[in-house]
C-alpha cells in the first residue's frame, strides 16, 4: 500500500487520525495544509514525515508565483522552517528538507528547472524509502525464526513509511517467506497507534496478531510468551535509540529476560553527529492523555506530562536493522558515519 503520492500539485495520503473506523483520503494542496497534517498527526511515522516534508517543499515550488530563482529559493527556505517547526524529534523530516535545499542552493539552474528539481527530488525521496523498507524487511527476516512470537510497539508499518514498513516490514518479509509467526502489538497510549494502525495493517495482510495494553508487556515477557521484539525508530543517535514513548521500558524488560530487542530503521533516521542529550523530545498536548477522541477520561484540571518519545541506550539493543544489513552490539562501540561502510558482524554480543 502506497501511503503517500504526488499527482500534478496534489499530495494524497490517508488521514491516520480517522483509522480504523474510516478510511479518509486527504488531498493536500498547499504547504500550510501539509504542515497542519504533520502537526496534528494526520501523517506520522519518521520515514513518512521525511517524504511528507519533501512533498511540502514540492507544493511550495509548484504553487510559487515568484519571477526569479533567488526568490523561489528564499520561499523554499521559509517553507523548510515552517515544516521543521511542526515536530522536533523525528530526524527524517529535517533530513529531507536539508537534502532538497542543499540540492538547489547555489544551483546554476533557472527558475523552472529548480521548480522541477524540487518536485523530482521529493519523488526520489519517496521512491527511495520504498526500496529501503523492502531491503530492511529482507535483512530483518533473517533474524526471525519459524514459530516466533514477535512483540512490536506503536506503528512502524506501511502507514509510518511510504510503503511496506520498517519493523512491520521485517514481519511482513518473514511472513512472505512462509515463516509461521505471530505478532503481539501494544495498544501504544495515548494515541493508540498500535491498536488503531498496526492491528489494521496486520489484519489486512492476514498476519496473526493479538492486541495487548502497554502495561501487559512485562507479564508476557516474564512468562516466555515472546521470542523477539522488533520496533522502529524516530531518531538514532551516537548513544541511543529515540522512539515512541514506552520503547525504553520494553527494552529494559526484554534485556532482563534475554529476549532479543531489534530496531528497524532506514539510514535517513540516523543522526550520528549527536548525542541523545542534544535532542529535543517532543511534548504533546495534554488532551491526548486526558481525553480519548474528545471524551474526557480524567478529572478536569489534572496536570499532565506527555512526552511523545523516550531514549533507549544501546546496551539494551541487540541489533539495528537497516537497508544495508544489521548492526550488532559490537558495532555500537564505534558508531559513526563510517559505520555504514563497515562489514556486518554476524555475532550478537
Amino acid at each position: 500500500m502506497r501511503t503517500i503520492e504526488w499527482s500534478d500539485g496534489i499530495v494524497t495520503t490517508v488521514d491516520q487520525t480517522k483509522l480504523p473506523q474510516k478510511e479518509i483520503i486527504l488531498k493536500i494542496k498547499t504547504l500550510d495544509d501539509m504542515a497542519e497534517a504533520i502537526r496534528n498527526m494526520r501523517v506520522r511515522g519518521a520515514p513518512l514525515l521525511g517524504a511528507s516534508a519533501a512533498y511540502g517543499l514540492a507544493l511550495t515550488a509548484f504553487n510559487s508565483r515568484v519571477s526569479n530563482k533567488d526568490a523561489l529559493i528564499e520561499e523554499l527556505k521559509s517553507s523548510g522552517k515552517t515544516l521543521k517547526a511542526t515536530r522536533p524529534t523525528a530526524v527524517n523530516l529535517f533530513w529531507a528538507i536539508d537534502r532538497i535545499l542543499k540540492k538547489i542552493i547555489d544551483s546554476s539552474k533557472n527558475l523552472d528547472e529548480i521548480r522541477y528539481l524540487v518536485i523530482q527530488e521529493a519523488q526520489k525521496i519517496a521512491d527511495e524509502d520504498v526500496k529501503a523498507n523492502r531491503a530492511i524487511g529482507k535483512n530483518g527476516a533473517e533474524l526471525i525464526n519459524d514459530g516466533d512470537v514477535i512483540l512490536t510497539h506503536c506503528n512502524a508499518g506501511a502507514l509510518a513509511t511510504v510503503d511496506y514498513g520498517t519493523a512491520l516490514g521485517v514481519i511482513r518479509a518473514a511472513w512472505e517467506q512462509g515463516k509461521k509467526i505471530e505478532v503481539i502489538a501494544t495498544e501504544t497510549r495515548p494515541l493508540l497507534q498500535g491498536a488503531r494502525l498496526t492491528i489494521y495493517e496486520l489484519k489486512r495482510d492476514g498476519i496473526p496478531v493479538k492486541l495487548i495494553t502497554d502495561s501487559m508487556v512485562g507479564f508476557l515477557i516474564q512468562k516466555k510468551m515472546i521470542n523477539k521484539v522488533v520496533v522502529g525508530a524516530d531518531r538514532i543517535v551516537k548513544d541511543a535509540i529515540i522512539n515512541k514513548i514506552g520503547t525504553f521500558t520494553l527494552a529494559v524488560i526484554a534485556k532482563e529476560y534475554n529476549v532479543p530487542f531489534y530496531v528497524a530503521a532506514p539510514k535517513s533516521t540516523f543522526d550520528l553527529s549527536k548525542m541523545s542529550k542534544e535532542i529535543t523530545i517532543e511534548e504533546r498536548k495534554q488532551e491526548e492523555v486526558t481525553h480519548f477522541r474528545s471524551l474526557p477520561v480524567a478529572a478536569s484540571g489534572v496536570e499532565v506530562f506527555n512526552p511523545a518519545f523516550d531514549i533507549t541506550p544501546y546496551k539494551y539493543v541487540s541489533g539495528i536493522i537497516h537497508e544495508e544489513g544489521v548492526f550488532f552490539k559490537k558495532d555500537f562501540e564505534t558508531f559513526g558515519i563510517d559505520t555504514f561502510t563497515k562489514k556486518n558482524n554476524p555475532e550478537i554480543v
